[in-house]
């Protein structure tokens, strides 16, 4: 299960304490329900994920780099190019995702904080440099992202 909330980025603090920076890409091969493959840095996955906005299961499996490969030619619309930048969110024990996105999809940032309860997700309070909460809107899934 995923439970997650995401937020618009339009500034990056300079003093962020970031504890590690993947470079990812990925595609979507479905988009409903989505299964997309997925390259993040020298690991291939491929996932499937129900329908839902805050709350849906999410499924990973393995892929090699060659199954990656084929794939990928079969994805549907763009691929998508990110960094990740993952931040520890002080006092919570919970992570901040910073993705920032390249290609014709740059200048978008979008930071995601998954939670390990609905309760939680809900009562969270995002730092002050996050922007609009976009967690119910479809238009910022990646899926969507992919096709627009």
């Amino acid at each position: 299960m995923e439970i997650e909330r995401k937020y618009l980025i339009t500034e990056i603090p300079p003093d962020l304490p970031i504890q590690k920076t993947r470079s990812i890409e990925q595609g979507y091969l479905c988009t409903s329900p989505v299964v997309r493959i997925r390259r993040d840095d020298d690991d291939y996955i491929l996932t499937y994920k129900s329908s839902g906005l805050m709350v849906r299961e999410e499924y990973n499996l393995p892929l090699t780099r060659e199954a990656y490969e084929h794939l990928k030619a079969k994805a549907d619309g763009r691929i998508i190019e990110k960094v990740r930048h993952v931040i520890p969110l002080a006092g919570t024990g919970l992570f901040i995702e910073l993705d920032v996105f390249g290609g014709d999809l740059a200048p978008l940032m979008l930071a995601e904080v998954e939670f390990p309860t609905e309760e939680m997700a809900r009562a969270f309070q995002p730092p002050a440099w996050f922007g609009e909460d976009v967690t119910f809107s479809p238009l910022y899934h990646n899926s969507t992202l992919s096709r627009i």
